[in-house]
C-alpha cells in the first residue's frame, strides 16, 4: 500500500529559516537603558546630597562607641562580602588556577553580593542625609563622588543580569567597576577612621 510519492534519497535537504530572534544583533537599548539608569542614580544621589541641608544626625548600634565606628565596621563588612563575591566569580569563570568551583559557589556569589549591598545601604543613607555631598578635601570629594558612582554601577549590573546575549566581558567590567569604587570608598572612610581614631568599636 502506498501512502505518497517515493522519496528520493539523493534529493537536497530542505533548509528552514532560522528563528529571527536566535542570532539577532542585540539592540542598543540593551546597553543604553542600564547606562542611563546608572547615570540617573549616580547624578540623582549626588544632586540630593548637594542640595539637601545636612541634618547632622547620628545613628548608633549597641556595642559601638560612635557613628564613625558603626559606619566603618559596616563598610568593612560590606567590602569583605564584596571580596567574597569577586573571588567566587573568578572561581565560577575558571580564573583561579587549581580551584574548581563547587556546586554552592553560585549561591555564595549571589548572597555575598546581596549582603554587601544591604550593609552598604545604611552607611550611604547616613552619609547623604546626615552629611551630604562634601568636597572640602580631596579625600572627602573622592568618597562622595565614588559613593554615588557605586550605587549607579550596582543598578546597571542588576539590570544587565536580566539581559540576554550580552558580551562576555560586560558584566565582569561593570562588576569590577563597582568593586573598585567600593574599595576606594572604604579606603577614604573606614581605613581613614581606623588610622585616625584607632581600630575601635
Amino acid at each position: 500500500m502506498s501512502f505518497g510519492p517515493p522519496i528520493d534519497p539523493n534529493a537536497r535537504t530542505a533548509s528552514f529559516p532560522a528563528s529571527p530572534g536566535n542570532h539577532a544583533r542585540p539592540s542598543a537599548a540593551r546597553y543604553l537603558v542600564p547606562a542611563l539608569v546608572a547615570a540617573a542614580v549616580a547624578v540623582g544621589l549626588g544632586a540630593y546630597g548637594k542640595v539637601h541641608d545636612p541634618a547632622g544626625t547620628a545613628f548608633n548600634l549597641a556595642g559601638f562607641s560612635s557613628t564613625g565606628a558603626v559606619k566603618s565596621w559596616l563598610g568593612t563588612a560590606a567590602l569583605a562580602f564584596a571580596l567574597v563575591q569577586i573571588v567566587s566569580a573568578f572561581a565560577m569563570y575558571g580564573r583561579l588556577p587549581g580551584v574548581r568551583a563547587a556546586s554552592w559557589t553560585p549561591a555564595l556569589h549571589r548572597w555575598s553580593g546581596r549582603i554587601a549591598f544591604l550593609l552598604a545601604v545604611p552607611v550611604a543613607v547616613h552619609c547623604l542625609y546626615g552629611l551630604g555631598y562634601q568636597t572640602y578635601s580631596s579625600r572627602v570629594m573622592w568618597h562622595s563622588l565614588l559613593g554615588c558612582f557605586f550605587f549607579g554601577a550596582f543598578s546597571a549590573k542588576m539590570l544587565l543580569l536580566r539581559a540576554e546575549r550580552l558580551p562576555g566581558w560586560l558584566l565582569p567590567v561593570v562588576g569590577g567597576a563597582a568593586f573598585t569604587a567600593l574599595t576606594v570608598i572604604w579606603l577614604t572612610s573606614a581605613l581613614w577612621f581606623f588610622r585616625t581614631v584607632g581600630v575601635t568599636t
